[in-house]
């Protein structure tokens, strides 16, 4: 018996997938125990990077630069920005890198090849969910009580965001395989997006210039989020619908190469 990717995705697939769930939730799983193995911290270090990064941009950019936060006070904005910005770089970088990291197995194995980028990116949803404990604190702490539309508009944001990084990550990951050059070239390219994303600044500092955030999807799901949280401004749901509709052409995309791709893995790796 010879077993052959399929160039396409299928019902086949999602079947597969489906199938599989166990084999995800071990790899869901065991990468959770080997990011926190022997740490004293544990879990707690998924809200030691985000509190100590808005910590930091609070003094250098709230204090001294005074920088805008639309009114909202400076520390609770940007780590809004912080917890979506890390959960999209986290899993950008670990979808990219997954299929190098897993070389053992795929060489070795056959099983759903798409079920190591989906389980990189659910361990990170996890440290997402922790880190959010330090936003309810800051939210009690500023008096802000969150609006019930921002409670139920943050799974759809979660949800882009979630697409938009395995989508470019599938397609990273495939070109990583032959050209080992993207683990280098990755973290250069978060880092300058950082700065391309209203993390740190609201689009409006840009002026004139603001529409060419619009696109990277990740400022609709940023702008949204503290729209929604903090009814500092209305919500844009045309930038909204924007960034949900480009997240879901670049994650179809991703699939889509992935699988076209996918029967050199094994090979090439």
């Amino acid at each position: 018996m010879i077993i052959k990717p399929q160039k396409k995705i299928s019902l086949f697939d999602i079947k597969e997938i489906w199938e599989s769930r166990e084999l995800l939730y071990f790899f869901t799983w065991r990468d959770l125990k080997i990011r926190y193995k022997q740490t004293v911290v544990g879990v707690g270090w998924a809200v030691f990077q985000p509190f100590i990064t808005m910590v930091v941009f609070s003094v250098f950019f709230g204090s001294f630069a005074k920088m805008p936060s639309d009114g909202i006070p400076y520390p609770i904005f940007v780590y809004v920005g912080l917890l979506l910005w890390q959960f999209f770089s986290s899993s950008l970088f670990q979808v990219s890198n997954c299929l190098i990291g897993n070389q053992a197995i795929i060489t070795r194995v056959y099983f759903p090849r798409l079920i190591l980028p989906f389980s990189s990116t659910l361990t990170n949803l996890v440290d997402f969910a922790v880190a959010s404990v330090i936003l309810v604190f800051l939210m009690f702490y500023y008096s802000y009580m969150p609006h019930l539309v921002g409670l139920l508009i943050l799974p759809l944001l979660i949800a882009v965001t979630f697409l938009f990084s395995v989508g470019v990550g599938l397609i990273l990951a495939s070109f990583n395989v032959k050209y080992r050059d993207v683990k280098y070239i990755l973290p250069f390219f978060i880092q300058t997006l950082l700065f391309l994303t209203p993390v740190i600044y609201p689009p409006s500092i840009l002026g004139k210039y603001s529409w060419l955030l619009a696109f990277n999807p990740m400022t609709g799901v940023i702008k949204a989020a503290r729209a929604a949280l903090f009814g500092a401004q209305p919500i844009n749901w045309f930038l909204l619908g924007l960034s949900s509709v480009a997240a879901v052409l670049i994650f179809v995309v991703g699939i889509v190469y992935f699988k076209k791709t996918e029967k050199y893995f094994a090979d090439l790796i």
